[in-house]
């Protein structure tokens, strides 16, 4: 005997949700959704036309597609047909992937990501999943929609740069010289500007037609051979004269792209080519990305961004500044690993933001270590006499300070130090296990005093007891998230191009980990 199936015999129930199982995922997505405000949603509204879908709907459908690692239009459009919580959360509907698409790319869409992520938090607070303690900041390396090979470098546009203004001085010099065009007004003595450019250009033409008029007008057969012969030569350097425009035009365009970057992809050009750790060309070669950095609590990710920066020391504070502006109060512990140690991050956040920063920096692990502590070369391992301001080093000379010395970076910031000098290292028996200069120079120590004291106050804090143990959980709190979004949701890839609309996805990606994470803490 078997149970009894009837293909032409309607089956209850038709109400879905009787379908679903009790913690189904589709139930957090339909509560996280209606939770954010009203107001979020008045940009989408149309008062002409025909009706659109309500944004609510689309936006849980585009969710639930992530959380089941579907991150095209088309595959959440199947879903819709074929998945019962997609069919409960669009109640019968079924949006074309253009609609999924052009929503999830809309202007508008990021301010629902980050209300997504701010009622996520809220919800956390309230069922105490959070304790608002500390959060713990890291970043990856995710590939963009790129070509491999469409890269444009700073330094090769800079160079064939610098040859075209050699090239148009020394061109426009020699037209002077030879009498050829009159003077223009320049604004700079420098390089010709596109404006200059196009004056010479003009001028050039000028001549030509003058050439062009005499040849006309003329009837003698080697008068006529020799204008032509005399035109030539400025119709040969007005061809050039164009090409300098247009290859001008290039590469004040490629600077504009570049920005502070020194590459970008011609595919995306918000993207950045980066070292990626996945790298399965096996050859260090560097592909188009973007560096997203998270700031996670209880393995649940409360605020993103996206930066094209590849390092991330330069990503902390503004990442930060978003944080703030966007997302939540900083608690009092920012947490993050020695990639993010630096004079300028622990000003920031101890002086201007009163936090306590819960960061390592560059060679905080060896300082652990018994032999860089025993190896006498290491400066930081030198006797320090404040009475004299002096440094002792290892063949028992003296170091005395010298002078004050600043040192400005790229962004603007001033690092002060003090430089000291060795009495007299001459026949020092030390001297190639102390500095590499040369025989007949003294060693020479700068020290940055503010940074001294940053990374004692650092190692203060990582070895007390309480603190220690903050940092020592943040491997176990961001750096899992990064490995579900990669791994278990299979997020490696972005499939659309542009900064804004990266962050769009990266957005929905994360909270569908967020989700996931949430559904099976029980």
């Amino acid at each position: 005997m078997f149970k009894d199936y009837n293909m032409n015999q309607l089956v209850l129930p038709l109400d879905l949700t009787v379908k679903l199982q009790e913690n189904d995922i589709a139930f957090s997505i339909h509560h996280l959704v209606e939770s954010i405000p009203d107001e979020a949603f008045n940009a989408f509204v149309h008062h002409t036309g025909c009706p659109s879908y309500h944004p609510r709907m689309v936006l849980k459908v585009i969710l639930c597609g992530y959380t089941q690692s579907a991150f095209s239009g088309r595959k959440i459009e199947a879903l819709t047909k074929d998945s019962i919580r997609m069919m409960w959360l669009a109640q019968g509907y079924e949006p074309s992937y253009r609609t999924i698409n052009r929503f999830r790319v809309h202007p508008e869409m990021k301010e629902l990501i980050r209300e997504c992520f701010v009622q996520f938090r809220c919800q956390l607070v309230e069922e105490k999943l959070i304790d608002q303690e500390a959060i713990f900041i890291d970043g990856t390396k995710i590939e963009a929609n790129a070509n491999k090979f469409t890269f444009v470098w700073k330094k090769a546009v800079e160079k064939h740069h610098k040859n075209l203004i050699e090239k148009s001085n020394q061109l426009y010099n020699e037209l002077l010289e030879n009498q050829i065009i009159p003077e223009i007004q320049q604004e700079a003595q420098e390089q010709l500007s596109i404006e200059e450019l196009a004056q010479i250009a003009e001028k050039l033409e000028e001549v030509i037609e003058d050439y062009t008029e005499k040849i006309d007008n003329s009837k003698d057969v080697d008068l006529r051979k020799q204008l032509r012969s005399e035109r030539k030569t400025p119709k040969q350097i007005l061809k050039q004269v164009y090409d300098w425009i247009t290859r001008k035009q290039k590469y004040e365009k490629d600077f504009e792209i570049f920005g502070t970057r020194n590459s970008y992809s011609k595919t995306d050009k918000d993207a950045t080519f980066m070292r990626m750790k996945d790298d399965y060309m096996q050859n260090g070669q560097l592909k188009a990305g973007y560096n997203v950095q998270i700031a996670t609590e209880g393995q649940y990710t409360l605020a993103y961004g996206v930066f094209s920066n590849p390092t991330d020391t330069k990503t902390l504070k503004p990442f930060l500044d978003t944080i703030e502006e966007k997302y939540f109060t900083l608690p009092e512990h920012i947490v993050a690993d020695g990639g993010y140690g630096s004079e300028q991050n622990y000003e920031d956040i101890l002086t201007k933001r009163h936090r306590i920063p819960l960061i390592t920096y560059n060679h905080y692990l060896n300082e652990q270590k018994r032999k860089f502590k025993n190896d006498p070369f290491k400066t930081s391992n030198w006797v320090y006499d404040e009475t004299s301001d002096t440094y002792t080093c290892p063949n028992e000379k003296q170091l005395t300070f010298q002078s004050h010395s600043t040192r400005t970076d790229k962004t603007g910031f001033k690092r002060e130090f003090k430089v000291y000098e060795c009495e007299d290292c001459t026949g020092c028996p030390l001297r190639t296990y102390c500095t590499k200069s040369q025989e007949g120079n003294n060693r020479k120590l700068m020290v940055n005093e503010k940074w001294e004291q940053q990374k004692e106050y650092v190692r203060n804090k990582l070895s007390d007891e309480k603190t220690g143990s903050i940092y020592r959980q943040r491997k176990i709190d961001v750096e899992p998230v990064f490995g579900f979004l990669k791994a278990n949701l299979g997020f490696s890839r972005f499939s659309v191009r542009g900064k804004s609309k990266v962050e769009n996805e990266i957005g929905l990606a994360l909270m569908a980990v967020n989700l996931r994470k949430y559904v099976a803490r029980g």
